[in-house]
């Protein structure tokens, strides 16, 4: 088997005159201009050693670090363009968040299927790597949100059998080397300290040789050629153990931390001083955290070995914080003390970036995909906050990053960070009980409660694991957090999920041409002549492929047309369409033979009505981001003839009066009369003027996207639409409800089912007005007084209840004493609650209560026993109910049971004194 050697054996290197080293500690290969070094340079082999110095010419803030970079690729020929969302999952459906700047071109640019904005290109892309977050604050080095500068270019061989969107080479390995030479040259850079790790890379399917750019300590930069595929007859085995080949397509995917060139231009103790200064420098203040120059000169000694805090590298962080001061010559104890609420307030400004960038690009907290990590985050973040006892509201800390992050829709941000605060509340006040019954399960065990057991808590209630921990002390449980605790909790919910792709593709259809669709060239056109290409047996009639048709097939919540096919011989029901690799398949209740001539007639009723939702649907969607907000954004939607209903993503339930304000606006687009227009721009013309707001329904694919405009609303949709918005009538929203925390369902009716629900609403309110004897208008008085007086009635019952049990309490009781203890024996036919209520106004005077009733053909028993009485009244119902064929148990003061047997009863409650001795006695 071949491997990747020869790869990184470059013309630019040996230009140079590198020499490539075998590394003294990891044994890592790498390249270097200084022939005496030993080690790669990279922590643990060696550790930071620009912590004190400016290692560039002068320092940089964030903003010049990334000015400079773009700069000196737009100087190399390279077109800058403008970032995409952390929330990778609005261009994409393979993965949530973007971890990469090369994630805003997977996986159709890479793949060759449509051309990049531009080639070559740089970019700074904000992201946010899931993964991370428990390095966050201890490594020195590691931040969940991060922007990552990179340069890209997208290569096709000359000898490429297929057709791809781009074509030529544009450059490759010797030039981004020599590219990244360049930029450390032009920031005054040592360039004999640079050192480039051979690191071959394995991702999603590809791979590549890779090279990890270290320089004093830090890795700056990862540059990727990414040219191989996964192959089971490949010559290169790669480090997943799978084999590989070259493919026609090859692209440079660089990265470069923004971050981390920052902090070596300044050379601050750790990244979080050289990105966040003012916040961390605010929380500090809040925190009441305030070092003297020792402290501070330990700080800065530690922050030079901080690297070796990486949960990837290190045995355990326990372990990692010995080594650390043993080789500061510090107690451990002293350390931690001093590092970990430094730790947790360089983990708080980092995560409230973290936040600023999710709730800033509208992601909004849920309990599934980027909404759950998002919650995730801010729970945890807010965790730290009261541990480190920041005295300064969260709303405002993730303000601060996003007032500096330069987002509008800060008003929104905070809002969503206070409504998730009072949920987080809740969650905790439920969970906290849930924690104590598992503590006390495994209080006596010898076995810790398992990270198992950790991690559903924390994802079904919302309990931190140190939480955990305070609770489980009271009771002699142990709790051992795993140190990637957040890092296993995030790999649970960091993935988009995969529908099989191609799995259970038919074969039977992979040979047909692509059926010509004509429903998208006239939306009103019901008739058309085709040719029957081929016919399938089906389990309940046939499939039918047609060259031509005007049926709409299921897609993008709309149900498919019905109708007919008609030759001179037959007449086909049409009873379902399907999409199925771009050949249509119409599902007939007969053959209509293999090459005959046909004349399609969709239902025009039913596809008027489809019609009519479908844009009703984009109307809603528009006039609720009108009403509630821009961070509105679809999460699924489904039309049929007599309603359609629209979820959507938002942090709040909608109130009554946003209801009724969004269906006033959608009701004026209506009645404005737009014209609803199509067209086929190039994907990343319609990207760059609507931003991916386009793709509210889903991601088609292909290079030229359909786009539906409705007034000011513009969206990519395959669906079928009325030609202007008048033609709806009316939108008429039926219901609201929460499907899901964090998803509102509007369920409205469009055209003639607008009316039809009108109506269906006018009948009740009438029927209710005649029940009531009222008019119509006076039916929501009448209802409240009503409701009204039967609450007043029903507390008027519950006090004559009260009395009555305290009257039957005192007369007709046989009352009896039991080593002491008065015991009354009663039997009174009523319902269970009065047998309840007359057996605590017993146990209030002292005594004991049996109590038995035949109410409702059924023997019911009652026992109330006052605190010290010694008996126990399960034990004592348990007694009595096995004597009328049945059974009862509960607490030992009040418990309750029966059986069926009825004509047992009053022998039982004869009985019960003697029951009650042998459970005294017991």
């Amino acid at each position: 088997m071949s491997d990747l050697e020869a790869e990184y054996r470059l013309d630019y290197f040996a230009e140079e005159d590198f020499a490539r080293k075998e590394c003294s500690s990891c044994g890592a290969h790498f390249w270097t201009r200084d022939h005496d070094r030993e080690r790669c340079g990279e922590p643990p082999c060696e550790d930071y050693r620009f912590i004190g110095e400016e290692s560039f010419a002068e320092p940089q803030s964030l903003e010049e670090m990334r000015e400079a970079f773009l700069s000196y690729f737009e100087d190399n020929d390279h077109e800058r363009i403008d970032p995409y969302p952390v929330a990778a999952n609005r261009w994409r459906d393979d993965v949530l968040l973007t971890q990469a700047s090369i994630y805003d071109f997977q996986p159709l640019v890479t793949s060759g299927q449509t051309p990049p904005p531009a080639n070559p290109l740089c970019i700074s892309q904000p992201c946010i790597r899931m993964q991370d977050i428990d390095n966050v604050g201890k490594t020195g080095r590691h931040t969940m949100a991060f922007e990552m500068m990179g340069h890209h270019a997208f290569n096709v061989r000359e000898d490429a059998d297929e057709e791809y969107a781009y074509e030529g080479e544009v450059y490759w390995k010797d030039e981004t080397v020599e590219f990244c030479d360049g930029l450390f040259e032009s920031l005054g850079a040592d360039l004999e300290e640079i050192t480039y790790i051979e690191d071959p890379w394995v991702g999603g399917g590809n791979a590549g040789p890779a090279i990890e750019v270290i320089y004093k300590g830090a890795e700056l930069a990862t540059l990727v050629f990414m040219c191989m595929e996964q192959d089971p007859d490949g010559d290169y085995e790669m480090k997943d153990g799978n084999t590989y080949s070259f493919m026609d397509t090859y692209v440079v995917d660089t990265g470069y931390g923004l971050e981390r060139w920052t902090w070596m231009s300044q050379g601050t103790p750790t990244v979080y001083e050289a990105v966040y200064p003012e916040m961390i420098s605010v929380l500090k203040d809040h925190a009441g955290i305030d070092h003297t120059d020792d402290e501070a000169e330990l700080i800065h000694r530690t922050a030079k070995l901080a690297g070796r805090m990486d949960i990837d590298e290190a045995d355990d962080m326990a372990t990692a914080r010995r080594e650390i001061a043993d080789r500061l010559d510090v107690d451990v104890e002293k350390l931690t003390t001093l590092m970990e609420p430094l730790e947790d307030i360089y983990a708080i400004a980092d995560h409230c970036r973290a936040l600023a960038y999710m709730f800033g690009d509208e992601i909004v907290p849920s309990n599934v995909g980027t909404g759950y990590l998002a919650r995730m985050v801010l729970r945890r973040t807010k965790r730290l906050v009261d541990n480190v006892g920041i005295d300064a509201p969260l709303d405002e800390l993730v303000d601060m990053q996003a007032e500096r992050l330069g987002y509008e829709n800060r008003d929104t941000i905070r809002e969503i960070v206070r409504t998730e605060e009072a949920k987080y509340r809740e969650t905790l006040e439920r969970g906290g009980r849930k924690v104590e019954q598992l503590a006390a399960e495994y209080a006596d065990s010898d076995e810790p409660i398992p990270t198992e057991q950790l991690l559903e808590l924390y994802d079904s209630h919302g309990i931190q694991p140190d939480m955990v921990a305070e609770i489980a002390a009271d009771t002699d449980a142990t709790v051992e957090v795993p140190d990637d605790f957040y890092s296993l909790v995030a790999a649970r919910h960091d993935d988009a999920g995969d529908d099989g792709g191609d799995a259970d593709r038919d074969e039977r259809f992979a040979d047909l041409p692509e059926t010509e669709k004509l429903y998208y060239d006239n939306q009103e056109r019901t008739e058309f002549e085709a040719v029957v290409i081929d016919v399938f047996e089906a389990e309940d009639g046939y499939d039918v492929v047609l060259d031509q048709t005007m049926f709409y097939p299921e897609g993008g919540g709309q149900p498919a047309d019905h109708g007919t096919l008609s030759s001179d011989e037959t007449v086909a029901e049409v009873t379902d369409v399907q999409l199925v690799d771009d050949v249509v398949l119409h599902r007939t209740d007969s053959d209509p033979g293999k090459g005959e001539f046909v004349r399609g007639q969709i239902d025009a009723d039913r596809r008027r009505q489809l019609m009519a939702h479908h844009t009703a649907t984009h109307i809603i969607g528009h006039a609720t981001r009108q009403v509630v907000g821009d961070h509105i954004r679809q999460a699924g939607a489904q039309k049929s003839t007599d309603s359609a209903r629209l979820d959507v993503r938002h942090y709040d339930r909608l109130s009554r009066e946003e209801i009724k304000q969004i269906e006033r606006v959608a009701n004026e687009m209506v009645r404005a009369n737009h014209s609803v227009s199509q067209e086929w721009p190039h994907r990343n013309d319609a990207e760059a003027e609507y931003g991916f707001d386009l793709y509210q329904g889903g991601i088609p694919p292909g290079t030229n996207i359909r786009l539906i405009h409705v007034g000011d609303d513009v969206q990519a949709c395959g669906g079928t639409h009325v030609s202007r918005t008048g033609e709806i009538g009316a939108i008429k929203i039926r219901s609201t409800e929460p499907v899901q925390d964090g998803i509102e369902r509007i369920t409205f009716a469009a055209g003639e089912a607008a009316i039809e629900t009108t109506q269906a609403t006018e009948d009740a309110l009438y029927e209710a007005a005649d029940v009531l004897d009222v008019n119509p208008e006076d039916v929501p008085d009448t209802a409240e007084r009503f409701f009204t007086e039967w609450k007043q009635r029903g507390k008027e019952l519950d006090r004559l209840k009260d009395e009555l049990a305290e009257v039957r309490a005192t007369a007709g009781a046989d009352e009896v004493e039991i080593d002491g203890q008065s015991v009354v024996v009663q039997r009174l036919d009523s319902d269970i609650d009065e047998l309840r209520a007359t057996a605590n106004a017993l146990v209030e005077e002292g005594s004991v209560a049996v109590l038995g009733s035949g109410a409702g053909n059924s023997a019911q028993f009652v026992v109330g026993v006052p605190d010290d009485a010694g008996i126990n009244a399960g034990e004592v119902v348990g007694e009595l109910a096995g004597r009328v064929g049945g059974g009862g148990g509960g607490p030992p003061d009040f418990a309750q049971g029966g059986g069926p047997d009825v004509e047992a009863l009053d022998d039982a409650l004869d009985d019960a004194p003697e029951i009650l001795r042998g459970v005294l006695n017991a």
